[in-house]
C-alpha cells in the first residue's frame, strides 16, 4: 500500500472513532485567534455576559489571558459555582445579575440545562435540536445596563472586551451600552442563524448593528447545531475595532 493510500486508510478508519487528522492550522483555531487579536488590541478588562458557571473565563486564563475579568451570571445556582471559581481568582471578579437595555426586575426562564435559559421565550426549533433546553421553570432576577457596569469598572486605562452569550438577549444589552460601546475594542457575541428565541434578532441584523458602531465581523465559529440533522443554529462573532 502506498504512503498516500495509508493516509487515506488511516484518516477513515480514525473518522470512524470519531476523530478526525489533519495538519495543524493556527487560523482554524478560534482560541488561538481570539488570543492573538486579544493581545494585539492590549486587551486589560473583559466583560463575561452569561458567564453560566465561568466556563468562558476559565477558558481565557488557560489560554493565556492575565487582565481583569468581570462575569455577569443570574442564576443562582449556576452563580454560585461561577463565585466558587472566580474567588480563587483575584482578577476575576463575579456579579448575580443580567444586563439588559434598562435597569429593572425581572422572571428569567429556567432550562433543563441551565445554559439555554433566557429571558425570551424558547421556539420548537431550539427544543427539537436540544430537548434539554426545555424551560423547567421561573427566576426572579435583576437586570442593569453595560453602560452602568463599564462606569462602575472602566477608567482611562481600560482597554475592554465584551462577550455576550445570552440566549437572544444580545441585542437589548448592545442597546443598554451605547456609551460603552464607543469605548470596546472588541466582542465576542452569539449569533442565531434561525430564530430559537421568540424576538431574537439573527445573525444580519447583529452584523449590521455593531458595523454601524464601527466593528469588523474578523471571525466566525461554530456554537451550536441540530443533534439530529447536523444543521448548524449558532455561531459565535468576533468582532474588532481595525
Amino acid at each position: 500500500m502506498g504512503t498516500g493510500m495509508l493516509h487515506t486508510a488511516m484518516k477513515n478508519g480514525l473518522r470512524k472513532l470519531g476523530y478526525v487528522l489533519n495538519r495543524y492550522d493556527s487560523r482554524r483555531d478560534p482560541l488561538v485567534v481570539r488570543k492573538h487579536y486579544l493581545q494585539s488590541h492590549g486587551i486589560n478588562v473583559v466583560f463575561d455576559v452569561g458567564a453560566n458557571v465561568g466556563q468562558f473565563a476559565l477558558e481565557l486564563r488557560e489560554s493565556g489571558y492575565q487582565g481583569k475579568i468581570v462575569s455577569f451570571e443570574p442564576l443562582s445556582s449556576a452563580f454560585r459555582k461561577l463565585a466558587e471559581v472566580a474567588h480563587k481568582d483575584h482578577d476575576w471578579l463575579a456579579e448575580h445579575y443580567a444586563l439588559g437595555d434598562k435597569e429593572a426586575a425581572a422572571e428569567i426562564n429556567l432550562a433543563e440545562n441551565s445554559w439555554s435559559s433566557s429571558l425570551l421565550d424558547i421556539l420548537p426549533a431550539a427544543i427539537k435540536a436540544a430537548s434539554n433546553a426545555r424551560y423547567v421553570g421561573k427566576e426572579a432576577i435583576s437586570i442593569r445596563t453595560l453602560d452602568a457596569v463599564c462606569q462602575k469598572y472602566c477608567d482611562s486605562d481600560s482597554r475592554v472586551f465584551l462577550k455576550i452569550d445570552a440566549q437572544g438577549y444580545t441585542r437589548k444589552i448592545l442597546e443598554g451600552g451605547e456609551r460603552c460601546l464607543k469605548a470596546l475594542l472588541g466582542l465576542q457575541i452569539e449569533m442565531s442563524l434561525v430564530p430559537l428565541y421568540e424576538g431574537e434578532p439573527l445573525i444580519a441584523e447583529l452584523v449590521s448593528f455593531l458595523q454601524a458602531r464601527g466593528f469588523t465581523l474578523v471571525y466566525i465559529f461554530p456554537e451550536f447545531f441540530d443533534n439530529k440533522t447536523g444543521q448548524q443554529l449558532q455561531v459565535n462573532g468576533l468582532f474588532f475595532r481595525t
